[in-house]
């Protein structure tokens, strides 16, 4: 008798240390997925340590020192306001980073519940919401972007507004796609007959059991993330001057390429770096869990 009721709890694992062991293994197995999250981790260390890293203010300008091409004061060189463009870009790092974590974690927390609950759902909700989705869907990403800045203003609240905007649906659809192969299991009929509600279904049964899908969809959507935040930048809607970002670096200096050329191949190399991480982190967390996202999202 004591047999009995002890063997089940044994045979089972708490869900978020079978998610944690389960990551864990993966980016032991995955060079692709480790080079990727070095990459983006070096990103984050230095965004956090740009005041020890210069002792430039990014902002301030200094007309004597403009235009002024790489040297032992300026490794970079300065821009047309004698801005120092190293201490630009590593401050850069952290609105890119900041903003972009930002918009994908509300994307993907918002995109992953209504996608788990459509799946589990199902009926006329699912029906409605695949034909919602569909409507946002045929509108262009950056036309999407440009009506809700140009709408409501710029600034770090409106981008993160603007990317969940664009960016759930697809979210939804792919977390939908995964859903669907867990709802039908066993252990979700067990919990819908002991008479569980929709919300305890998600977080224990279904949640879980998609954290690979989920983990793959952030580091895949934060890449694309942090290109349109930095394309909006470029283009005068998203990071107002003076701030240091990436998109907008490469927006002021452009005119200039010939003379101070490091001021706009600085910031694009470190935007490349990291969309590289993040995409080498996705495709390596994807082929290590063989998660199919085309078929996920179909």
């Amino acid at each position: 008798m004591t047999t009995l009721d002890t063997a089940p709890v044994a045979a089972t694992a708490p869900a978020p240390t079978r998610a944690v062991v389960r990551v864990w293994r993966t980016l032991r197995s995955s060079r692709a997925a480790v080079i990727g999250l070095s990459v983006v981790t070096v990103h984050v260390l230095i965004a956090l340590l740009a005041p020890l890293l210069t002792s430039y203010d990014p902002i301030a300008n200094n007309a004597d020192e403009a235009l002024l091409g790489p040297s032992g004061a300026h490794w970079a060189g300065t821009d047309q306001y004698g801005r120092d463009v190293l201490a630009r870009v590593l401050y850069g790092g952290r609105y890119a980073l900041g903003v972009s974590v930002t918009a994908t974690l509300i994307t993907v927390a918002l995109g992953t519940v209504i996608g788990c609950a459509a799946a589990l759902r199902g009926g006329w909700f699912d029906d409605v919401l695949g034909r919602i989705l569909d409507a946002v869907l045929s509108v262009p990403a950056v036309l999407s972007l440009l009506v809700v800045v140009t709408a409501l203003g710029t600034g770090p609240s409106v981008i993160v507004l603007a990317i969940a905007v664009v960016f759930v649906p697809q979210v939804v659809r792919v977390v939908r796609g995964a859903a669907l192969a867990v709802v039908p299991q066993d252990y979700v009929t067990a919990a819908r007959a002991r008479g569980e509600g929709t919300w305890a279904i998600l977080r224990r049964e279904i949640l879980p059991n998609i954290t690979d899908v989920v983990c793959v969809e952030f580091a895949m959507r934060a890449s694309w993330v942090v290109l349109l935040i930095s394309s909006l930048s470029f283009l005068g809607f998203g990071a107002d001057p003076p701030t240091p970002d990436w998109g907008l670096m490469v927006a002021e200096n452009r005119t200039a390429i010939t003379v101070v050329p490091m001021a706009s191949l600085a910031p694009i190399i470190a935007l490349a770096t990291l969309v590289i991480g993040l995409n080498l982190a996705a495709d390596g967390l994807s082929k290590a869990w063989g998660v199919d996202r085309i078929r996920e999202g179909s």
